[in-house]
């Protein structure tokens, strides 16, 4: 018996990319459910003698450590009863009143319960979720981070990569390993590269915690964010962690001056099978509240690793929008995801980006792949390095600051040779494997990995672990770039280290300029009210978001504008 006749049309759509995703009907009792599991608690609190001694329907007996940690740490008791107090609605009727200030807002949600702000976001939308986070975005200008990593851990290529995102514009920059003996080689490459492009770009290198904590603590990386958290108390205890032991990690780098972000991300519950009947999203929300009960300046989240979960379930980008929006809400930075490929869709991959690219978040992308997503060490990004044109063609089209820039190709070529030699220079300083001239001038016009000669696996591990064993800190890259004739980068270096004892960039939201100038929530406070106010991208930032690869005179067509 045959089958049925099918339709053209039906065969068409078949083939759309948007079919080769993963789509899964909601189970709220496994927690595979984005904002609206009948699981969820309902809201209330009740303080006894300065104590919260029943939250969501449960009194203080029966709390699990994360409850115990968010009631003691992490919600203002002073404030906890007249804030559960306002009806939900009304709390987001603030949230998108442009006549409602930021810190109208704050003095509300510094009390609410996680059950409260899941009721405050469940009555919103996707605009009016955006509308809210224009105004609760900590700083003022937004920003990106971006990914640097190599498939074969080569660190010339990503010292040049960091080299031309750093010259695009990218603030922050990141990288991680497939061998993880590398480390030490790859972090000093994006630490030398970042400085080739524009001063002041902070550097991290993903990693696990204790050898994280080293590299920043020698200055061989200059900020951290992939410190997880979690939601529920069996899957804290699965990473031998508790919020406890995550705040003591997170002292260890503020009494260093290392910026950090806790990492979450709704859908990692699901993931490892301890949802407890939840939804994402109120799992989400206790991950965002214990980061700010440890003190923690700002938190990576937006699903990040996690974002196929959501992705697969109905209304899973928006409850994604929600936990970005709520991070914000309890003054936090936030580093807004769009970080990982989840998507065959080309439509789908800007619909998720989107939500965060129009209000601006601190950093619309946690990871935006500065290399082809092949070699993207974070399983690809949602945007790689071949969408920076459509990205900065979405810039001027909506006159809105993803806060990259087009570059003409002479300036990347030179920032990407300059980035190799310096490498050279320095590995020539400090006794490591030599960078041949070779591979500078192979690197400078690569695409990716697959261009570029291999190097000596075994020597790089070799050296790698002599960094190490020989103490190697951020101050011998300095030296060595001086010593190599880099000075200026070596200058930019060192600034950047200065800020190590300053302690500016532990305020929250914090990135260095250009000019090697903090800029945080601090001295760059949202002032968003409405209409005519807040941060738009205007003068010569304008002017430079106008540029493109192509475009041409209005005066006459076949001339393109230099």
């Amino acid at each position: 018996m045959t089958g049925a006749r099918r339709s053209k049309r039906t065969e068409a759509l078949e083939q759309r990319p948007v079919n080769l995703d993963g789509f899964v009907e909601e189970w709220p009792e496994v927690g595979m459910v984005a904002m609206d599991s009948p699981y969820d608690p309902e809201p209330g609190v009740r303080v006894e003698d300065g104590v919260i001694v029943e939250m969501d329907g449960k009194p203080r007996a029966e709390f699990d450590f994360l409850d115990q940690f968010i009631a003691d740490h992490a919600i203002d008791v002073e404030a906890t009863e007249h804030a559960m107090a306002v009806p939900a609605v009304e709390i987001a009727h603030l949230l998108v009143d442009p006549r409602a200030t930021r810190q109208d807002v704050l003095a509300l949600t510094r009390g609410l319960t996680p059950a409260k702000l899941l009721e405050v976001v469940k009555t919103m939308n996707v605009v009016e979720m955006m509308m809210a986070l224009q105004k609760m975005r900590a700083r003022r200008t937004p920003a990106n981070q971006a990914h640097a990593t190599s498939a074969r851990d080569n660190p010339v290529q990503v010292a040049a990569d960091a080299a031309e995102a750093s010259l695009r514009g990218f603030r922050e920059l990141e990288t991680t390993l497939g061998v993880v003996r590398y480390a030490p080689l790859v972090a000093i490459a994006l630490q030398v590269g970042a400085q080739a492009g524009t001063p002041g770009v902070l550097t991290q290198c993903a990693l696990e915690e204790a050898t994280e904590l080293e590299l920043g603590m020698r200055g061989i990386t200059a900020y951290a964010e992939t410190i997880s958290v979690y939601g529920t108390e069996p899957v804290f205890c699965d990473g031998d962690d508790t919020p406890w032991s995550k705040a003591f990690l997170a002292s260890a780098y503020a009494s260093r001056g290392i910026k950090m972000r806790f990492t979450s991300g709704t859908g990692s519950e699901v993931q490892m099978g301890n949802a407890e009947g939840k939804s994402m999203l109120y799992l989400e929300i206790r991950c965002i509240l214990v980061t700010k009960g440890a003190g923690v300046q700002g938190l990576q989240n937006g699903s990040i690793s996690c974002i196929g979960v959501p992705g697969a379930v109905p209304a899973g980008i928006r409850a994604v929008l929600a936990e970005n929006l709520i991070a914000s809400m309890v003054d936090l930075e936030c580093a807004s995801g769009n970080d990982q490929s989840f998507s065959h869709s080309d439509m789908r991959r800007v619909a998720r980006l989107l939500p965060q690219l129009l209000p601006g978040t601190d950093f619309v992308c946690s990871g935006y792949s500065s290399t082809p997503n092949y070699d993207n060490m974070f399983a690809g990004s949602n945007v790689d390095a071949e969408d920076y044109d459509d990205w900065n063609v979405l810039q001027r089209d909506l006159q809105v600051d993803g806060g990259l820039r087009h570059v003409p190709e002479a300036e990347i070529l030179a920032a990407r040779n300059r980035a190799a030699r310096a490498l050279q220079g320095v590995f020539a300083q400090l006794d490591l494997p030599p960078i041949t001239d070779k591979e500078v001038e192979a690197v400078t016009y690569a695409h990716g990995s697959k261009d570029l000669p291999l190097r000596d696996v075994l020597e790089d591990l070799k050296a790698a672990q002599s960094v190490m064993d020989r103490g190697v800190t951020g101050v011998d890259i300095v030296k060595a770039l001086d010593g190599a004739g880099f000075t200026d980068m070596a200058e930019s270096l060192l600034a950047v280290l200065r800020q190590r004892v300053s302690g500016d960039l532990l305020h929250t939201s914090a990135i260095l300029t250009p000019e090697l100038e903090t800029l945080s929530a601090i001295n760059d406070v949202n002032d968003y009210a409405g209409p005519g106010s807040g941060y738009r991208p205007t003068g010569a930032r304008w002017e430079e978001m106008k540029r493109l690869r192509h475009v041409v005179s209005a005066q006459n067509p076949e001339q393109e504008v230099v």
